[in-house]
């Protein structure tokens, strides 16, 4: 799944699911995958700063990225590190689905 498309479907997934956090400034919405007893999420959050995107391996954060651009050129890192848990093909597809 190419960059473009990636952001699509985040996007659409993010409009259908969002949850306000709190005092309606600021809104959220996350995907899990889960494979071989491990989990990997991520959490985009949208608010007054900009877009954030929370991430979360076996239940623990291990990072917080800011802006599309930066979110997407992690995403090949994120594969080495967090496969086969995560990888982008299958996350997206899975999100894309829901829709």
């Amino acid at each position: 799944m190419d960059d473009r498309r990636i952001m699509e479907v985040f996007e659409a997934y993010f409009e259908k699911y969002k949850k306000t956090e709190g005092d309606r400034t600021s809104w959220s919405a996350h995907w899990t995958v889960y494979a071989a007893g491990r989990s990997f999420e991520i959490n985009m959050t949208k608010c007054p700063r900009g877009t954030t995107f929370k991430l979360f391996a076996d239940r623990k954060k291990i990072g917080e990225i800011e802006g599309w651009d930066v979110f997407l050129g992690s995403l090949e890192r994120l594969e080495k590190e967090y496969g086969p848990v995560f990888e982008r093909g299958d996350f997206f597809a899975q999100m894309e689905e829901m829709l």
